[in-house]
């Protein structure tokens, strides 16, 4: 017996409908209570970071990562559509791949990831 996958993640917010349309429209995550999301196969880091740790923001318990392809072409999409995007250099082909944050309308910060080629 064991765990196969997560399952779901459910998290509170001010306005759901308009936080799960702003999931759709900007990165194309079929969101909401009655709606499922088909992702593609692929590894999931599950983590806990120290308390104290600086790799997001403090007065976030957590921080979603989405593994995506075609990182740039997203981040200009992005940007297009009024999102604003950080990149720093330290992100930029790393022996885990490339990465770029976000964040959603309540502030919830987003990693992009796309993993290097294989």
């Amino acid at each position: 017996m064991a765990v196969t996958g997560i399952g779901g993640l459910f998290f509170r917010s001010g306005d759901p409908d308009a936080r799960a349309a702003w999931y759709r429209d900007h990165l194309g995550i079929d969101a909401g209570q009655v709606s499922i999301w088909q992702q593609d196969a692929g590894m999931t880091v599950f983590a806990p970071f120290p308390a104290d740790s600086d790799y997001f923001a403090a007065d976030q318990s957590f921080m979603l990562n989405l593994r995506v392809s075609e990182l740039e072409e997203l981040i200009a999409k992005l940007e297009s559509e009024g999102v604003a995007v950080e990149r720093r250099p330290e992100w930029e082909a790393t022996e885990y791949g490339s990465f770029a944050r976000i964040h959603d309308p309540e502030g919830l910060p987003i990693e992009l990831w796309e993993p290097p080629a294989e």
